[in-house]
């Protein structure tokens, strides 16, 4: 006969919030409330975050000189135009009707333009809060999508809202939406084709596993169609390119990822010929994703493609494709010519500019972006694009990690934030002549954000985890955010452009290379 001894250290106690998380557990009433309101407050703090004092400064900063611009002369002729000397203050000044009838080259696809421009018809073209209301307005819904794309990796309410918090008051996040360039959109059509991607995962292996349980054991499996959640990730992914060809890479990324799960999945429910399965059930999800995203990218060039007066609309009359594209209409040979002049720009695009960050020095966040800086006696406005550095030097450090985690466990959670984090990142990696800079890891922001809170359920309740550390856990994180929020606050007035003291502007300029 045995008796069960005491033991000799004291059982760990749950902590509040465990207690706290218990009580709203049992309760469905409790975990509906949770789960409704913990996005709306989140999301509503980042619009809070971006929409209040969103028209200053009333003028053009940084590359609003073009997308602004370019974006009114398309919304009012259909294709970009020339403007004169000295219209950037003309504009700014409350005169945006100084156009001219001259096409002008614009070197990213029409969707960013075309959004910027409604902004621009609904609050007045002449004000700067209708030319960022749209930067705004997706910026703070990127914050949502993170969110959901959190909750249906990890099915947890509190891994989500990490994550979501986080980028709400990430000052890279912040600042791509309130001044009005291409990266936040692209940002949100990206964010928005993972998400479509992860509930196609969920349905398509249901559905799969439901039609290999009514089948004999055999060499080949079904071919699923009825797939439409990757048919709303084609268009997603097409509407990314369509603001930004680095969408292309998310295009090709996503689609591998599809293969590779189906794959996995007839491999493991004990497909014979799961290879070609594979295939087979790849071409359709090309079928699935590809064309829309291509009918997508295409209407986008509607105002251009109606019109007659577009740059290089009228090129392939003078220079047409070879006469085995003799059939294709006039208007796309053009088009074509008109991508044909944005590769070659893009690609030797090698003009110095003082804030230009080659791509390997992106993690180490070497040289952020100024958008906009101005002194009046002892007082500074400034705009930096710097993320929050607690924020992306945690998320760098958590993607290394979520490396390791899959390596050890293939963690399908991890997989999708890495492969996120490989699909806006490695691409650049290809270009190190080129001038690039630090913003466009806005569309990182999102993955690195999702990994620092992977990174944080792994330290609280990941595999093997005892009492002690869940409770140590709770403590680092809580630490973490804690800190993280105070070094936004202190951050918020140099990335709203508010008016502070130069000497505390100076408190900002932490490494040498961010001045």
């Amino acid at each position: 006969m045995t008796t069960s001894a005491s033991p000799l250290l004291p059982t760990v106690r749950p902590t509040r919030y465990d207690r706290w998380m218990a009580r709203v557990r049992a309760s469905p009433a409790r975990t509906r409330r949770l789960d409704l309101w913990t996005p709306v407050a989140i999301t509503l703090l980042a619009a809070l975050a971006r929409f209040v004092n969103l028209g200053s400064p009333q003028e053009l900063v940084f590359d609003e000189t073009y997308y602004v611009k370019d974006a009114w002369s398309q919304w009012s002729l259909g294709y970009t135009s020339n403007w004169p000397e000295g219209a950037d203050a003309d504009f700014a000044a409350g005169d945006p009707a100084g156009f001219l009838r001259t096409a002008s080259f614009s070197v990213h696809p029409p969707l960013g333009r075309w959004l910027i421009a409604v902004g621009m018809w609904l609050f007045g073209p002449e004000n700067a809060f209708g030319w960022r209301f749209s930067a705004a307005l997706f910026g703070t819904a990127t914050v949502l999508l993170v969110y959901l794309v959190a909750k249906t990796l990890t099915r947890s309410t509190p891994v989500a809202a990490v994550a979501g918090y986080l980028l709400a008051i990430d000052g890279l996040a912040i600042v791509l939406s309130r001044v009005a360039l291409l990266d936040g959109f692209l940002a949100f059509f990206i964010v928005l084709t993972f998400w479509f991607v992860l509930l196609d995962r969920r349905t398509h292996l249901a559905r799969l596993a439901e039609r290999l349980r009514d089948r004999p054991p055999g060499m080949f499996g079904p071919v699923l169609w009825h797939r439409p959640w990757l048919v709303a990730a084609g268009a997603a992914a097409g509407a990314a390119t369509a603001v930004k060809w680095s969408g292309l890479y998310v295009l090709a990324a996503v689609g591998l990822y599809a293969v590779v799960v189906d794959a996995l999945a007839r491999r493991r429910a004990g497909v014979g010929a799961w290879p070609v399965d594979a295939i087979r059930q790849g071409v359709v999800a090309f079928v699935l994703l590809v064309p829309v995203a291509v009918v997508v990218y295409l209407a986008s060039w509607i105002g251009w493609l109606a019109g007659s007066g577009g740059h290089k609309r009228q090129s392939a009359l003078a220079e047409p494709l070879s006469a085995f594209w003799s059939w294709v209409p006039t208007s796309l040979q053009s088009l074509w010519r008109y991508h044909e002049s944005m590769y070659a720009f893009h690609v030797g695009l090698s003009t110095p500019h003082s804030y230009q960050s080659a791509a390997w020095q992106w993690p180490l966040l070497v040289r952020p972006t100024s958008m906009y800086w101005d002194k009046s006696g002892d007082t500074v406005e400034a705009i930096s694009s710097i993320p929050n550095p607690l924020i992306w030097w945690g998320g760098i450090a958590a993607a290394v990690f979520l490396v390791v985690v899959f390596i050890r466990r293939r963690d399908p959670a991890a997989g999708v934030v890495l492969l996120g984090i490989g699909a806006t990142y490695l691409p650049w990696l290809l270009y190190p002549e080129r001038t690039i800079f630090q913003f466009y890891t806005a569309v990182m922001a999102p993955f690195l954000v999702l990994a620092i809170a992977l990174t944080a359920r792994e330290i609280v309740a990941g595999p093997g985890t005892s009492a002690e550390r869940r409770v140590a856990g709770q403590r680092v994180i809580l630490v973490f955010l804690v800190v993280v929020t105070l070094v936004s606050a202190f951050w918020y007035p140099v990335w709203a452009g508010m008016p502070v003291p130069y000497v505390f502007w100076r408190l900002h300029n932490w490494v040498p290379t961010w001045v």
